[in-house]
């Protein structure tokens, strides 16, 4: 049975993975609308067709993981902001920046141009940003003087550890992105952006593969600690990429429309890949939230208000969970929406 810190660091993880996943499929559909914005691809628009309604829902996640570490870990939070501050700074005038554009692009067409340089240059510096805030966790990066602590900035950015986890979580997005990007082209009715979209997943596949199996070998030297409860774990990495290998596979599955490839087969299988990846990387990580500073027991809050935040959230998602998922069933099956995309995306 989960002590009350673990189920709060549970929920936690709930909102970080559907934040990441959310978050890495809006940010790298940024980055391929202003990739595309010149080329002779109908790409761009559809990545901007996508952008349109889901970066609001993506921000909801964002806003419910704040809510969740500041209460079910106040100790963490102030720990965190004063030793985090510099990132965690730079991603919120860059995601109040984007958020910006996105709402007066679509009313002020002068905008549209920004808005795609905006959006895909900050749809690759927010995912950097905030996948280096997990290198500085694992301990080693942290100095103090007297009652503070701050960042060993030149250690950090010396170590190959950051640069792994970077790469792995830039990859990540674009792959993902890549993949629920042609799943949406396909729903659409333009097998030419399919196709577009799914050579991008070929490509990024094996990439993100070798990117994240060079973040756990310096993970090695720089966290023996978690290396440890990794290996214990190591039937969750295996079962992570078996379902990588279905994922990627399903590719090149046949299908009844004339291009070749399963993209919501592949969709759901490379989620459940980052999912059990994730958990036992999460896993391992504990009971530690900064390594060797600071566990969940000690930024864990007061029993009774633990009660009350679990009672509010539980409120909370019953509202909001079925909304989010007729959201996405409109979004991805209404046809007067898809047709309209369709009408676009013809050649």
């Amino acid at each position: 049975m989960m002590t009350e810190p673990y189920v709060a660091i549970f929920i936690i993880w709930i909102f970080l993975f559907v934040y990441a996943i959310a978050g890495s499929i809006d940010f790298g559909a940024g980055f391929w609308a202003m990739f595309y914005s010149n080329k002779q691809t109908q790409a761009s628009i559809l990545a901007n067709r996508y952008l349109s309604p889901s970066w609001e829902v993506t921000n909801v996640f964002l806003v419910l993981l704040v809510i969740a570490i500041v209460g079910f870990f106040p100790g963490a939070a102030y720990y965190m902001g004063t030793l985090m501050i510099l990132p965690f700074s730079f991603v919120l005038i860059l995601i109040t920046i984007r958020s910006a554009f996105m709402v007066f692009s679509f009313t002020v067409k002068s905008y549209t141009k920004p808005l795609v340089i905006i959006s895909g240059i900050s749809g690759l510096l927010i995912p950097a940003l905030m996948i280096a805030i997990l290198p500085m966790a694992i301990g080693g990066f942290i100095g103090s003087g007297g009652d503070q602590q701050y960042i060993l900035f030149n250690k950090l950015l010396a170590s190959p550890t950051l640069y792994t986890h970077i790469g792995f979580g830039l990859t990540t997005e674009l792959y993902l992105s890549s993949l629920l990007l042609s799943d949406y082209a396909r729903e659409s009715g333009s097998e030419k952006v399919y196709a577009v979209y799914r050579k991008n997943a070929i490509i990024l596949g094996p990439v993100t593969l070798f990117f994240a199996v060079m973040a756990l070998l310096t993970l090695i030297p720089q966290a023996p600690w978690m290396v440890e409860t990794m290996i214990d774990m190591w039937y969750l990495f295996a079962l992570s990429l078996v379902a990588a290998f279905i994922g990627y596979s399903a590719l090149w599955w046949p299908s009844k429309h004339k291009k070749r490839g399963r993209a919501r087969l592949a969709v759901i299988f490379t989620i459940l890949q980052f999912g059990m990846a994730s958990f036992g990387y999460g896993y391992s990580h504990m009971p530690y939230i900064l390594y060797p500073e600071l566990t969940i027991t000690d930024a864990f809050t007061d029993p009774t208000m633990f009660r009350w935040l679990l009672y509010g959230y539980a409120g909370g998602l019953a509202i909001l969970v079925p909304a989010f998922i007729l959201f996405w069933w409109l979004f991805m099956k209404d046809k007067r929406y898809l047709q309209a995309d369709a009408e676009k995306n013809k050649y």
